[in-house]
């Protein structure tokens, strides 16, 4: 969703009083709340309705769902996810649908739901293949420059934080991503101010607790929603985080952010285009403390 942001406001600049709704799967629409030229987030449940098929509660909330986004004519459905789930959602909107071509989308078989299918390059970063998809299927010129659109204004201040502090966002959904314990606590002492260590699962609380007995100067805060922690993310003194969405939140609102990388490529998802924000290690070469500790003083001199 991070990804898409730039493409969004690409839209909005090409197509001046263009109306742009977004759908997205509920338990990040907060994203897209924040973006300055959405007007209208329209949630999906689709992750939800696969575990309760056999309720008749899912089904009226999937006729819901498919009636109000075929009330609204568009003269453009995009579809950037390329992903068949995505493509048959992009099926129930009204107005012709664009998506990458066989080529180019993540999953083939998501093409044949397109009317109109655009090539893009498959080894360019996700943010440039959500811009140069949304422009051809809009017919605008790409600009120069990365406007990820996320105003401050929806997320300021942290409340019940230390004035100035570090957030490690030490989760994310694949192992291979992970970075060692030892190392988190490493840096958490290195970083020189109380650490904030979000989570999002018992596991991950786990995790994050283990951390912060390591660190000492820690906290680690109840379960918030997306817009708190938004809000936590865009007042942080520095934030350091794994290949995860939130990373990419956090650089997106301007906040100094080191990325970890272990089991991903930084040139297909690392941090682009934000103003502060640093890449470190790569698939099978996660990076040592030092390496991290020296990207983090970069971005603060």
């Amino acid at each position: 969703m991070v990804h898409q942001c730039p493409a969004v406001t690409d839209a909005a600049r090409g197509l001046p009083g263009a109306r742009i709704d977004w759908v997205v799967e509920e338990g990040f629409a907060g994203v897209a709340r924040m973006h300055a030229f959405v007007e209208r987030v329209i949630p999906v449940a689709v992750r939800r309705w696969r575990s309760s098929l056999w309720k008749p509660l899912t089904w009226g909330e999937i006729s819901a769902f498919r009636t109000a986004l075929a009330a609204q004519r568009y003269d453009a459905v995009i579809d950037t996810q390329g992903l068949l789930k995505s493509a048959l959602i992009a099926c129930c909107a009204n107005g012709p649908r664009h998506g990458m071509d066989r080529a180019s989308v993540r999953e083939p078989l998501a093409a044949f739901f397109y009317d109109r299918k655009h090539p893009v390059p498959r080894a360019l970063h996700a943010v440039e293949r959500n811009r140069r998809l949304t422009a051809a299927s809009l017919d605008i010129s790409l600009q120069s420059g990365i406007d990820y659109g996320l105003r401050a204004s929806a997320a300021v201040g942290a409340p019940g934080l230390p004035a100035s502090y570090s957030v490690l966002l030490t989760m994310t959904s694949r192992a291979d991503k992970l970075w060692p314990e030892a190392r988190w606590i490493e840096l958490g002492r290195a970083l020189g101010l109380p650490v904030v260590l979000p989570w999002g699962s018992a596991e991950e609380r786990g995790r994050a607790e283990r951390i912060a007995r390591g660190v000492g100067d820690s906290l680690v805060p109840e379960r918030m929603t997306l817009e708190a922690l938004a809000r936590v993310l865009a007042a942080a003194k520095n934030v350091v985080g794994l290949d995860s969405g939130l990373s990419h939140l956090a650089a997106a609102f301007g906040a100094p952010v080191v990325a970890i990388f272990c089991g991903s490529d930084p040139a297909l998802t690392g941090l682009y285009g934000a103003p502060r924000a640093r890449n470190v290690g790569a698939p099978g070469r996660p990076p040592q403390v030092v390496e991290v500790v020296q990207a983090v003083l970069q971005l603060l001199q």
